[in-house]
């Protein structure tokens, strides 16, 4: 009895070991599933780290927007004001008035809109052709088109700066919006290529079947490009189109080189923006300690209303543009 009794004893203390062990490695694996996650789920390490990358990164794009803003609004005695520094004692908004003043905003709005939105649209149109024949068609040379306009896309622009701009002045074409739209229609405006081989990537990846079924009913490659792959390439074109602005927008050497160096009447905000010290003196000519002196209060109201067309077209196509993003990465057949 007292021997049977011993081994019960071990035999219980033993499964009370064992249930121990399982309940700490149960545990452990339920900490490790709540740190690091599990299956498809993230777990709060992954989490903690993902919205610290975006934090950071929101930060960094958003610290010098909030401060442009902030400054922009800030009377001179604020600026002056060292105890001051994100809340101002009163919201100025007399910068806004001269800097508008300043850029001579209509004009150079007009302008702006002009340079970035026609050569866009035909920027768009041709690249979305061009990827569409790549896509689509078997023609001799193919490759080697192919790798020359990849080439090209290599080639630093400042290299070729010079010699575009002779041969734009010899046809003619500097001093108007032709500087833009003329390579913008054959296939050669800002970063064409990038446009070309995402049109290129989407038209490839589209299902063969919907042209072959089109090809049955009698429908020729002109209807095919209309009917079917330009409805199914609506992401791609508002991801070519929003990039083309933005970049046409932001384009001030290429504008300067072909506009400005040439009689023409033509400008843009950031041109204006280029020359606003220069501007704001001869508009508001003081003298060295004078009250109307430029501070930085009017030069961040200027970059603000720069900027704030693009944010405006931005926070309206935002959806648009994040699902565009999104379904540029369909696969088909």
């Amino acid at each position: 009895m007292p021997a049977k009794s011993a081994t019960r004893v071990m035999h219980v203390l033993r499964n009370d070991q064992l249930a121990s062990k399982q309940k700490l490695r149960l545990m452990r694996l339920k900490a490790h599933h709540f740190l690091f996650g599990f299956n498809e789920r993230k777990g709060l390490f992954l989490t903690f780290i993902i919205y610290l990358l975006l934090l950071g990164i929101g930060f960094v794009y958003l610290y010098p927007i909030l401060y442009m803003f902030i400054t922009s609004i800030k009377s001179l005695n604020d600026l002056l004001d060292m105890a001051i520094n994100w809340i101002p004692s009163s919201v100025y908004l007399d910068n806004y008035r001269q800097a508008y003043t300043v850029l001579n905003l209509r004009p150079a709005l007009l302008g702006s809109m002009q340079i970035a939105l026609f050569p866009t649209l035909l920027q768009v149109a041709i690249s979305s052709i061009v990827g569409y024949g790549f896509a689509r068609f078997s023609f001799p040379f193919k490759k080697l088109w192919f790798g020359l306009m990849i080439f090209s896309f290599i080639i630093p622009p400042q290299i070729l700066m010079m010699p575009t701009y002779r041969l734009f002045s010899d046809l003619g074409l500097t001093g108007s919006l032709s500087a833009f739209t003329i390579p913008a229609l054959l296939g050669q405006g800002l970063n064409s290529t990038i446009f070309i081989l995402i049109f290129y990537q989407f038209f490839k990846q589209t299902p063969k079947s919907l042209y072959e079924a089109a090809e049955v009913d009698g429908a020729n490659q002109l209807v095919s490009f209309f009917k079917i792959a330009v409805p199914m390439a609506v992401p791609a074109f508002i991801v070519a189109f929003l990039f083309s602005f933005v970049w046409y927008w932001n384009e001030t050497y290429l504008t300067t080189l072909y506009l400005t160096s040439s009689s023409t009447d033509i400008t843009t905000i950031l041109i204006q923006l280029q020359q606003f010290e220069s501007n704001y003196e001869t508009l508001y000519p003081v003298a060295e300690a004078g009250p109307n002196r430029i501070n930085e209060g009017i030069k961040m109201a200027g970059t603000v209303i720069s900027i704030l067309p693009l944010l405006i077209i931005y926070f309206f196509l935002q959806r648009y543009f994040v699902e565009s993003v999104d379904n540029t990465g369909i696969t088909g057949e």
